[in-house]
């Protein structure tokens, strides 16, 4: 007896409400809704091979309704990827199981992109469409023709990051981008309509896509909409008309199947209007046979792929740049940069320091990409020669993101995640908490992309509080596996690039100045200091005093305090410390010997949060106690009494020569 769709479907709804119950925690509703969906996009269109989950021409798909996870982990386990055991489906939701609660990208093969924020799945899948044209456009359709699937909800479309995502895939055509919108009307407080209005289609339409209509739960139906959308010369949105919890009969269209286990009673009503006679995560032969049969069906495609990346005259840069690694050309292009700036030492903003140091980059490494949030020009993100990507012309290396800082965010993820390129993206540091969701999810996932963010303090002066991010810093230090670089000079700059670029799973935000910063690092050094977070730029002969520790362009203010307190007979030790979390790295040795004994003093143009750890008990912190004001930037340096004169001050009663 052969397998049938349905049967095949019904093994989707099975070993989801038998995965939730046992865990007596997760969402049936969606699975057993977009089973059929599902069925038939994984037996006859995704392109993949379950054997071989990183082949890098593969479709990529992502659940964006993350929720729906066992949707997903029961697709990757009667497909045949190796990981996705029946084992690991009845450990679902547990402590070490590689089926979280909601899909993790790292922890199971098949699992392209950590979901459950609603609407971040969606807007992370523009960046991978993106990245896909991009690639295309530089090795052709021979090794790089493959397209990005979505499957949504009723939430994701909601949530306001999915505006500024369809947005910039209708502007840019990404036509390889399908999403399935599972549209069952449901979410967790009941109907949609008890909160949405909205006539989704019209809405897409207005973005430039293409939208089309399905019956979910007609096999026909879907397929039909899956042919016409990979023809489409726009992004695609199909309109999965949906039953959520489809087989439950007493609970199904309802939000009583949404985020929690049906129960024994209903799982068996279930099984009996389902015609499933199995015991509890039990798939019969014929069904799992032609299961694993479509989890073999891209085996040719991919063989026949392999044959013409090994004839290709591009193979090896072609793996170059999938593995995403900076060069060792790019890093000695840094260093021999790094050695100039030493002898020049010039006076810049370290934006302005960053733009030099990408105009040495981006010739090096030609798969650096980069972009903005429409601050272009005040980010200085772009240099000579970087072409805009434009909707049908994929070839350039610059992203015009437009005022969307979070779906810049997830579309870096999107581009980190699909591999081919480094990626960076800039904006005002104030802006950062517009999309922190993604730099969340950033740090989660472990992606090595790179944050620019420029106007980092009170100095950037007459915009006001609105644009002066006093507490960002601390708010970005707060994030696991993050990296925040504030460098205090142009060689601290390239060498914050030099971190960035050389990251392999985290997150880089450089926190840079609008204001001129005189040099600090005037001696040449092929080692990076800055990868050690930080490092004593000033010792005293004879032993400390105190020590005055600083990030940014606060580090000229200590150093000029140094000069004032040593003129008083008082030894100040100057520490620079742009990178905290690198610091945290270094050993205990190294640690105490750029902190030292004596009593330190902090000065940041921040708030404290944060800095107690590195002045101790017996210490004290020079910086923001509330928001800043409207003013010239040296003006509201006096003003908020961050200055020489105040660390000095700070240091001498801490030495108790006041």
């Amino acid at each position: 007896m052969t397998a049938n769709l349905k049967d095949m479907a019904n093994a989707i709804r099975a070993l989801s409400m038998d995965a939730v119950q046992k865990a007596n925690s997760g969402h049936p509703g969606m699975p057993m809704g977009m089973a059929d969906a599902a069925t038939v996009l994984w037996t006859k269109f995704l392109k993949f091979d379950a054997s071989a989950p990183h082949w890098a021409d593969r479709d990529r798909f992502v659940l964006s309704a993350g929720h729906g996870s066992m949707l997903l982990y029961s697709l990757l386990y009667l497909t045949g990827f190796e990981q996705a055991t029946i084992d690991e489906i009845k450990n679902f939701r547990q402590i070490g199981s590689r089926m979280a609660g909601h899909p993790e990208y790292g922890h199971l093969d098949g699992v392209e992109v950590t979901t459950g924020p609603l609407g971040t799945g969606l807007a992370t899948a523009v960046g991978m469409a993106l990245a896909e044209r991009m690639l295309n456009a530089r090795y052709g359709d021979e090794l790089v023709d493959h397209y990005t699937w979505v499957i949504a909800g009723d939430g994701c479309l909601m949530e306001g990051v999915s505006h500024e995502a369809i947005d910039l895939a209708g502007h840019l055509k990404l036509n390889r981008l399908i999403v399935l919108w599972d549209d069952n009307s449901i979410t967790i407080d009941g109907a949609t309509d008890v909160a949405t209005s909205m006539d989704q289609l019209k809405r897409f339409e207005a973005a430039g896509w293409r939208t089309l209509k399905c019956d979910g739960h007609d096999f026909d139906s879907i397929e039909a909409a899956l042919v016409e959308a990979k023809n489409s010369d726009a992004p695609v949105l199909i309109d999965c008309k949906t039953i959520i919890g489809f087989g439950a009969p007493n609970k199904q269209g309802t939000e009583a199947t949404h985020g929690a286990p049906l129960g024994e009673d209903e799982i068996k009503a279930a099984r009996e209007a389902l015609g499933w006679n199995y015991p509890p995560f039990e798939v019969p032969e014929d069904v799992l046979d032609a299961w694993r049969e479509a989890g073999t069906r891209g085996k040719a495609e991919r063989g026949a792929w392999e044959s013409r990346l090994s004839a290709s005259p591009k193979k090896a840069q072609f793996e170059a740049d999938m593995a995403s690694k900076v060069s060792d050309e790019a890093l000695a292009a840094l260093n021999a940069f790094k050695k100039q700036l030493a002898e020049e030492k010039p006076k810049l903003a370290t934006r302005q320091a960053s733009q030099k140091t990408l105009e040495v980059l981006i010739p090096a490494q030609e798969n650096l990409v980069g972009g903005s949030a429409d601050l272009t020009h005040s980010n200085l993100t772009i240099v000579k020669g970087m072409e805009s990507v434009k909707p049908g012309d994929y070839s350039g290396r610059y992203i015009h993101y437009g005022v969307r800082e979070f779906g810049m965010g997830c579309a870096m993820n999107g581009i980190a995640l699909h591999k081919g390129f480094i990626n960076y993206g800039g904006t005002f540091l104030i802006f950062s908490d517009f999309m922190r969701g993604a730099i969340r999810l950033a740090a989660l996932q472990g992606l090595p992309v790179t944050y620019v963010f420029t106007h980092d303090s009170i100095g950037l002066g007459e915009d006001g509080p609105t644009h002066q991010p006093v507490e960002i810093l601390a708010a970005l230090r707060a994030i696991p596996n993050m990296r925040v670089i504030r460098p205090a000079d142009a060689v601290e700059t390239a060498e914050a690039w030099a971190v960035a670029v050389q990251s392999e799973n985290t997150p880089t935000a450089l926190a840079l100045s609008r204001q001129g910063l005189p040099a600090v690092r005037t001696e040449h050094t092929d080692e990076n200091l800055v990868a050690k977070g930080a490092y004593v730029l000033r010792e005293p002969e004879g032993g400390r005093d105190v020590t005055l520790m600083a990030t940014g362009s606060e580090v000229e203010t200590v150093m000029n305090a140094a000069v004032a307190l040593a003129e008083k007979g008082i030894k100040a030790a100057v520490v620079s410390m742009p990178c905290w979390e690198l610091f945290e790295e270094q050993d205990a040795g190294y640690q105490a010997s750029v902190l030292g004994d004596a009593p330190r003093v902090a000065v940041e143009a921040g708030v404290e949060q944060g800095w107690n750890k590195w002045i101790g008990d017996n210490g004290r912190f020079v910086g923001m106690r509330s928001f800043g004001a409207s003013g010239p930037g040296g003006a509201l340096y006096e003003h908020f009494g961050i200055t020489a004169d105040a660390v000095a001050k700070a240091a001498e009663e801490l030495v108790g020569k006041a």
